[in-house]
């Protein structure tokens, strides 16, 4: 089965206070971390050879990751205390954990779904796509930009109004916000090897998407919400959400 990689080394900015003493990582909800939701929606399809970054509060998590919260599960701890490296350097990080990997999956861990991590690898296998992003139509400050057939051409920021496209006219394009949830081949590891040590996917998918299938995997229907404020820590855990 796949291999995954959870990215938890965030500073968790928009969780201050809490942040300030506990990682993102290890806040929790409905009496469970954030990480630990996140490995046992893996480990629930399988997948149970996961990296997960951390520098933000690192020695807590390792401590954590120790005492073995999810049983069963092989984690290889990318240690960016540091410099914070964010998602691209993240995973130029642990090109070796995912060698002889034909694909992968990364995650926020401050997204909790259900989404069917099945489905998600059938869709990403069948379009044979360099990466398949999970997307819904939501409102947000940032859109990834499709076109008619779900392939990523651009990126708009709607608090400056900033646009980049690799080569499409923006009419055309769909706007849908990035849901924390990919699956990648491991071929694009190659491809972060002319990027220094820290950098967003976000700039290289905007590069790659002009010469590279990049697709949207549009999922309307499963549970998701992103932790990363305090009211949306309240609203999930007045959910009953134990997966």
């Amino acid at each position: 089965m796949a291999k995954a990689i959870i990215f938890a080394a965030g500073l968790g900015s928009r969780l201050k206070p809490i942040t300030d003493t506990v990682p993102k990582a290890l806040v929790k909800v409905n009496g469970k971390t954030l990480l630990e939701h996140s490995l046992n929606h893996l480990k629930k399809y399988g997948i149970v050879d996961v990296a997960i970054n951390v520098h933000h509060h690192a020695d807590q998590i390792i401590r954590f990751i120790e005492n073995k919260p999810v049983s069963g599960m092989n984690i290889f701890i990318s240690d960016e205390r540091n410099k914070l490296l964010e998602t691209g350097g993240g995973l130029k990080k642990v090109t070796s954990f995912f060698e002889n990997e034909p694909f992968f999956i990364a995650c926020n861990v401050d997204i909790i779904s259900d989404l069917n991590y099945n489905e998600l690898i059938a869709f990403h296998q069948k379009e044979n796509a360099l990466a398949t992003l999970v997307v819904r139509s939501r409102k947000t400050n940032r859109y990834f930009l499709f076109n008619e057939h779900a392939d990523l051409c651009g990126w708009k920021n709607m608090q400056n109004n900033e646009i980049r496209l690799s080569n499409t006219q923006l009419q055309r394009l769909n706007p849908y916000a990035f849901s924390g949830i990919q699956v990648i081949n491991a071929e694009m590891l190659s491809l972060l090897h002319s990027y220094g040590d820290a950098f967003s996917i976000t700039d290289v998918y905007i590069k790659l998407c002009a010469f590279y299938k990049i697709k949207a995997f549009i999922d309307q229907t499963s549970y998701w919400i992103d932790v990363g404020t305090p009211s949306k820590l309240d609203e999930a855990n007045k959910m009953n959400i134990d997966w």
